[in-house]
């Protein structure tokens, strides 16, 4: 079922909205996406768009962050945290990372580990626990609005991928 728009902050509508109602399987699908960028993004990993934007590496390892966090705040929501999670500043993690130094392959194998993670917990949530919430930067989302999210926010770079890079992958609408 889809998260009504109360159960996340409105900056991530535009995510939302780009994932179908079976929000696991667009997860699941989205690992095979993913795992296409190995050969996809072979001959552009270090190419960025514009001068001042990020490299093909570093979309890639801003998705995996994003992954990290997301996943987190949906465990931690489900287990009725009640103490509010930080943001974090999607640019400065960039700028700290060394994802410029990372193949394209070693960052597709980390967010393929965390997403079957991620996948791991959400399949093992009662019905219940979909609907608790949580605070994440300042903003109230529920645990199926974070799954939401977290496919909206992969589907979204594959889009980037495909129409700024020229990285074609399947699954990208």
């Amino acid at each position: 079922m889809r998260p009504a728009e109360t159960e996340y902050a409105p900056f991530y509508h535009k995510y939302v909205l780009l994932v179908p109602d079976d929000v696991l399987s667009a997860l699941d699908a989205q690992l095979d996406s993913v795992r296409a960028l190995r050969s996809a993004a072979a001959d552009k990993e270090t190419f960025a768009y514009e001068p001042g934007k990020w490299t093909v590496r570093e979309v890639l390892g801003h998705v995996c962050d994003c992954e990290r966090v997301f996943g987190y705040r949906a465990f931690a929501f489900s287990r009725l945290e009640q103490h509010p999670l930080p943001g974090f500043d999607q640019d400065a993690y960039v700028t700290r990372s060394r994802y410029l130094d990372v193949p394209v392959a070693d960052l597709v194998e980390d967010f393929v580990l965390a997403r079957q993670l991620n996948l791991r917990t959400l399949r093992r949530l009662r019905e219940d626990q979909w609907l608790v919430a949580g605070t994440a930067n300042g903003k109230v989302i529920t645990v199926r609005g974070l799954a939401f999210v977290m496919a909206g926010h992969v589907q979204h770079h594959l889009k980037v991928l495909s129409e700024r890079y020229g990285v074609h992958v399947t699954n990208v609408h």
